[in-house]
């Protein structure tokens, strides 16, 4: 007979899971074979045993611990210029230390938690962070790259001790963990000021909390028990709080978790009062909890950016009015709307901006060819306009005149401010929206046609009413076609200077795109009140907020020059991304995989799927399988299942999503199929050994193909690691590249 995988390398126990997990091995086993297992399996070590190998697990641990935190922080400093999203993240940082507002398309946490350690380490935000490739001189970067590696080393252990406790196996968690260690694509990320070492943290935390609280299912309700469950929702909290992505490490708590209740709803010798703790405990920790401290990192971003910045055209004009600094922060303006005032504005759907208008022209052959008028999302002089009777060009601030307001269904005509042409639409098609009228600015010093005129409507207001300031919603409908004024969100091509397409619109659906009010407004013959009323409270704000980064992120485009990427690139690890340097001269840095852990990764996947199918058929079907191969399939599908679900859900999502994409976005979907790598091939070594004849032989097999995979990590790692650390000189097609001969798919750049 052959020998038991635990007389070969490496002994393996098999030990059926506590709790739920190990009442289904037992269940699925039957009691023969079950005894089987029992007679085969080693008697228990002594007391002194047991000490010496939990001492070589943290030894182990140790270990591992240590390679990574040398490999992330060696020659962190290096290059000493920022690099690639270090623009954004770090001027971010800058901004948090100023408590100055910005915008950006992600929620607030990493930002928050990048300036604080660059504060806490001696960083003043005086640095502008304005391209990459500007050098940081005397300006301490080291704080904030070196919490993002501190971050990033974590990564490894993590990984560790998760495979560890899915598969029982120090084997595959060093296998796991090596792969990890040397790669060098997950090293380059985490040695830069980015938010991806942040969210890839808080992800693996929340699998290594979850898997953790899984294994006191035996012992519910226990401190352990509860400390693992109230880790998980931080976790979950920090990685939604980093970048939306974070859902996905949500729904794969959230389908564990209904799992794990379906299988308590099922035990019957449980009471209804004691799953209804279950849930009520589940609820409280993966859900009240995470959504608590996701919205207390709000509470904190708001309070501490209190003063005007570059991101306040994103917001609404009442948003706007809390932020010390903005024109309309304890600011005193007419209440209700004159003629001849000069306004601003804004459309009231979210990241559109204000009515905008230059002196460029349409291009020949975009409707006719007259002055832009466009949409704005900063402040600009270029959005000023004055609101005038259609009828007469009298001055309407002449102080023989009384003041007249406006309102509910006049007949108006704004004239811009800065080049005294009129609001104009025609038949002309829009230039990027089809069966939208073209929107320009047209007439000499305000005289014009008739293709000028506009009434003003107050939305659900009755006829005769005034128009209020910031407070009334307008629409703006044109005389002669009788299409209403709005803004598609469009960018236009660079003649449009990228600012966004308006239309007037002949469908007459009310929607926000088509939507305005007034902001600005300055009319020296009216009094003026007090905006301090119109400040939003923090559930407008946060809903707000919200609204805006999802609109953002579904608008983002690639920058110059910048390699994107589709998803089906991402794990044949086809092309990388440029960090740092473009020629020989650079200090260049290159973001790709190392391409034997990438490469064995993705056959892993495959080896996996097919591994899987056969085991879990042989078990739908009733096969008596030997106890050893029972115990493997066991963790193989239920512990490798729960990393291939990981990686089906931190992946496939980005083939739905319409926003710009690039390489590193796979990244936590790679640290899920290198823990199944782990796993597997821990699996199939150890089926090798188990199905040769020969003890000796079992344990050459099992020691050689381990090493073999572990050695070759290692070797391609020597090989590709200056893609990381950085390389000078020749590239790669020069043979005297140190480089040469490495760019093995033609679609590497370095």
């Amino acid at each position: 007979m052959p020998p038991a995988v635990g007389e070969g390398p490496a002994r393996f126990e098999l030990r059926p899971r506590r709790g739920r997990c190990g009442h289904q091995v037992t269940r699925a086993v039957g009691p023969d074979v079950a005894a089987e297992a029992a007679a085969r399996s080693p008697k228990r070590p002594a007391r002194g045993s047991r000490r010496f190998e939990a001492a070589g697990r943290w030894a182990l641990l140790a270990l591992v611990t240590l390679l990574s935190f040398a490999t992330r922080f060696h020659r962190l400093d290096e290059p000493p210029h920022i690099c690639w999203d270090e623009t954004h993240f770090g001027k971010m940082g800058s901004y948090y230390i100023n408590r100055t507002f910005f915008f950006d398309v992600h929620p607030p946490l990493g930002k928050m938690l990048i300036g604080l350690a660059g504060y806490l380490s001696g960083y003043d935000g005086t640095f502008l962070f304005q391209k990459p490739g500007d050098k940081y001189e005397h300006h301490n970067y080291m704080g904030m790259r070196g919490f993002c590696a501190f971050l990033g080393s974590l990564l490894v252990p993590f990984a560790y001790l998760i495979v560890l406790e899915l598969s029982k196996s120090l084997p595959a968690a060093l296998l796991t963990a090596a792969l990890l260690t040397f790669d060098t694509g997950c090293l380059t990320l985490s040695q830069y000021i980015l938010l991806d070492p942040i969210l890839m943290f808080f992800i693996m935390a929340a699998m290594l909390s979850m898997v953790k609280y899984n294994s006191c299912a035996d012992r519910p309700f226990s401190a352990p028990w509860w400390f693992w469950l109230s880790l998980t929702g931080i976790n979950l909290a920090g990685a939604l709080g980093v970048k939306f992505v974070g859902l996905f490490i949500i729904l794969q708590v959230g389908w564990n978790t209904i799992s794990d209740l379906w299988h308590l709803f099922g035990d019957l010798s449980l009471s209804v009062v004691t799953v209804g703790k279950h849930l009520t405990a589940r609820i409280l920790c993966l859900i009240v909890l995470p959504l608590t401290l996701y919205t207390a990192t709000y509470a904190v971003h708001f309070m501490v950016l209190n003063k005007s910045g570059p991101g306040d055209g994103f917001f609404s004009s009442a948003f706007q009015a809390r932020l010390s600094g903005n024109n309309l922060h304890n600011a005193s303006i007419p209440e209700h709307l004159a003629y001849g005032s000069v306004i601003t504005v804004k459309n009231l759907r979210m990241a559109i901006g204000y009515l905008h208008s230059h002196r460029h022209l349409y291009p020949e052959g975009i409707g006719a060819r007259q002055q832009q008028v466009t949409t704005y999302l900063h402040k600009d002089y270029n959005n000023l306009w004055i609101i005038k009777k259609h009828n007469t060009n009298a001055d309407p601030l002449d102080p023989s005149f009384p003041a007249e307001f406006v309102r509910h269904g006049d007949i108006i005509r704004l004239e811009h401010k800065e080049t005294s042409r009129n609001l104009h639409s025609h038949y002309h098609e829009a230039p990027l929206t089809r069966k939208h009228y073209q929107v320009t600015g047209y007439g000499i010093n305000g005289t014009g046609d008739s293709n000028d005129f506009w009434r003003i409507e107050v939305v659900n207001r009755k006829f005769g009413n005034r128009i209020k300031v910031l407070r009334s919603r307008i629409r703006l409908i044109h005389l002669v076609t009788g299409c209403v004024l709005g803004s598609s969100g469009k960018v236009l091509p660079k003649w449009g200077w990228e600012q966004l397409e308006v239309t007037c619109t002949p469908y007459l659906k009310e929607t926000l795109n088509s939507i305005w009010n007034v902001e600005d407004h300055i009319n020296p013959k009216l009094p003026n009140i007090s905006l301090d009323v119109l400040q939003p409270t923090f559930p407008e704000i946060l809903l707000e907020s919200h609204m805006v980064m999802i609109r953002g992120n579904n608008g983002l485009k690639p920058k110059d020059n910048e390699f994107t990427s589709k998803p089906w690139h991402w794990p044949i690890n086809y092309q990388g991304l440029r960090f740092s340097g473009i020629n020989d001269t650079d200090f260049r840095v290159y973001l790709l995989g190392n391409p034997v852990v990438w490469w064995l990764n993705l056959s892993s996947i495959v080896l996996y799927l097919l591994l899987g199918s056969i085991f879990a058929v042989a078990v739908q079907r009733g096969a008596r399988l030997p106890a050893e191969v029972e115990g493997l399939s066991q963790v193989l599908l239920q512990g490798g299942g729960q990393l291939l679900l990981g990686w089906m859900l931190h992946y496939f999502p980005f083939f739905l999503m319409g926003r710009i994409l690039y390489f590193h976005h796979y990244f936590p979907a790679m640290l899920f199929s290198s823990m199944l790598t782990g796993i597997l091939w821990d699996t199939l070594l150890r089926l090798c050994a188990w199905s040769l004849a020969s003890s000796s032989l079992a344990r050459g097999v099992y020691v050689v193909g381990l090493l073999s995979l572990l050695l070759g990590t290692a070797y391609s790692f020597c090989l590709f690691h200056p893609l990381a650390y950085g390389m000078v000189g020749p590239l790669a097609q020069d043979p005297r590249s140190p480089m040469a001969g490495l760019r093995w798919l033609e679609s590497w750049d370095f």
